[in-house]
């Protein structure tokens, strides 16, 4: 695995107490809060831009209407090992959580595969995805920049089942399973890059379920923002000119403020689409890097009920017949609304801890099926008819679930959620960088975007400029912010300590415990 770089910038100019220098964060993300708590550690002037209403960037809450809290950005918390968001829901007495490994698989003809089969296909499903990535981390420079997940996948698959007739029907099963991935990463399986797979591997450890939600977590991360920094919120910019002596930022207001520096926090979805906003024109290897890099669009649907109806009274968990994760691979049974046969991935919010479990059902959908139904929700006018629109579509794999009965009061709906980040500009009009097909040097171009134009008093952070381990994750936002408020301070004389950049990959692969982004990541 190619090792990471960051070239620390030299001492610019002196810094004045009595006059700090003013450095402008655009976004009140994880990344921009974090960055503004280590700068005004540092004593310097702070201000950040938020094109939102509120603070907190793809993470945020809603409240269901029976009082439940749930997050609509992310869910999960990636790795235990010196991960410091672990650290803060700990601090803040958030509760996390994590389930058996078995799931619920459902086939293609909605018929429940035998545990014990299921439990054998999930096996061999892990197991490619952990040949793939030791694969990818060894053979990187040698793999076709065009070769996927899925066309190794493919091979290994034939491997484990050659012949025909039970072979060909487990080949089939197994392949059509390892479109999940796509709930990992926001995009498909087939677009999933094996060249630079290894770039989805995270820190070791235990990816839980924020239980809790991540609401304690970023009132913690905020505070000092909240405390000593200038937050200007709806706060939309349209141009960012960067001088000889400092930055220009102007907003749709029409305000001009001019900063020191400016750490631009913004989604790489985002910048994408806002490059033109930057004068003079960002480099064209910056350019390519921005570029290359992938964006996934994850949506997630919650479906609140009256009672867990999946789960059976006076039974241990251990015992119950569904706890956890629920998957249904390539539907056939439901030509009308899915002609497409999406695969569907549930997690189900029943079993969670304590005061954290309620009677939810929580969707994950990615790709095309994001887009879709982002669209159609977002065309109906009422929330009523918007529930009703959900249920018709999620109802025919959640009826399929244990304890459900037609009739019964428990099995009908109380209220649904859905997010719609394909449709939010502010977002990026999707979640968070992954890595596709096609791209050519993706390790290089997170270094580029994470290197910045400091030279241009230009500084760039969040989840797509994060260390390799923790890309696409909140504790990768978290690190990004984090390194650039130390690289200012350093550049400014006010601290001496260099960042190191966390690493994982080869170690953590030769003791055989990958860990990755999943089943969803940070962002949303």
């Amino acid at each position: 695995m190619p090792t990471q770089s960051l070239t620390q910038p030299v001492l610019r100019r002196t810094f004045s107490v009595s006059n700090p220098p003013h450095i402008g964060i655009i976004g009140a993300g994880v990344s921009g809060l974090r960055c503004a708590d280590i700068l005004l550690q540092n004593g310097f002037k702070v201000t950040i831009l938020e094109a939102r209403d509120r603070i907190g960037g793809r993470l945020c809450q809603k409240t269901l209407p029976s009082g439940q809290i749930v997050d609509l950005g992310a869910n999960w918390i990636h790795g235990t090992d010196n991960n410091p968001i672990l650290e803060l829901a700990q601090l803040t007495n958030t509760e996390t959580h994590s389930w058996p490994a078995n799931s619920n698989l459902f086939a293609d003809d909605g018929k429940l595969i035998a545990q014990d089969n299921a439990n054998i296909l999930g096996d061999q499903m892990w197991e490619i995805i952990l040949d793939a990535f030791k694969f990818a981390d060894k053979h990187t420079a040698e793999i076709d920049i065009n070769e996927s997940l899925y066309d190794f996948f493919c091979q290994k698959a034939t491997e484990l089942y050659p012949g025909s007739g039970e072979d060909e029907q487990r080949r089939k099963t197994l392949l059509q399973m390892s479109e999940m991935w796509g709930a990992f990463v926001g995009s498909p399986v087939t677009r999933q890059s094996l060249k630079f797979f290894w770039l989805e591997e995270c820190l070791e450890g235990e990816t839980l379920f924020c239980a809790g939600t991540y609401q304690k977590i970023l009132a913690h991360i905020s505070e000092p923002a909240l405390g000593a920094a200038d937050i200007k919120l709806s706060a939309k910019v349209t141009n960012i000119i960067s001088g000889e002596d400092g930055t220009t930022v102007i907003t749709d207001q029409l305000d001009e403020i001019k900063f020191d520096e400016i750490v631009v926090t913004a989604p790489l979805g985002w910048l994408k689409k806002n490059t033109n906003k930057f004068q003079p024109a960002l480099p064209p290897r910056f350019l390519k890097a921005v570029d290359s890099i992938g964006y996934g669009c994850l949506e997630k649907a919650y479906i609140n009920f009256p009672r867990a109806f999946w789960i059976k009274e006076g039974v241990d968990i251990a015992q119950q017949p569904f706890t956890g994760f629920g998957q249904w691979i390539s539907p056939s049974y439901t030509p009308h609304t899915n002609p497409r046969r999406w695969n569907q991935e549930v997690v189900e919010m029943g079993t969670l801890p304590g005061a954290t479990a309620h009677p939810t059902l929580l969707f994950y959908i990615f790709g095309e099926q994001s887009h879709a139904l982002a669209n159609e929700i977002a065309a109906i006018s009422t929330q009523k008819e918007r529930d009703e629109h959900i249920v018709k579509f999620f109802k025919p794999y959640y009826s399929l679930l244990p304890g459900y009965d037609e009739s019964s009061p428990d099995c009908i709906p109380q209220s649904t959620l859905s997010t719609n980040w394909v449709l939010d500009d502010f977002a990026g009009n999707g979640s968070y960088c992954n890595f596709q097909v096609g791209v050519e040097a993706a390790d290089k171009d997170i270094e580029v975007m994470r290197e910045g134009l400091p030279e241009r008093n230009l500084w760039f952070a969040g989840e797509h400029t994060s260390p390799y381990v923790a890309l696409g994750t909140v504790t990768g936002a978290y690190w990004s912010g984090e390194a650039v408020g130390k690289r200012i301070s350093l550049a400014y004389g006010k601290s001496n300590k260099t960042w190191d950049i966390p690493k994982g990959g080869s170690g953590k692969q030769e003791q055989g415990e990958i860990s990755f982004r999943g089943p969803e990541s940070a962002l949303p």
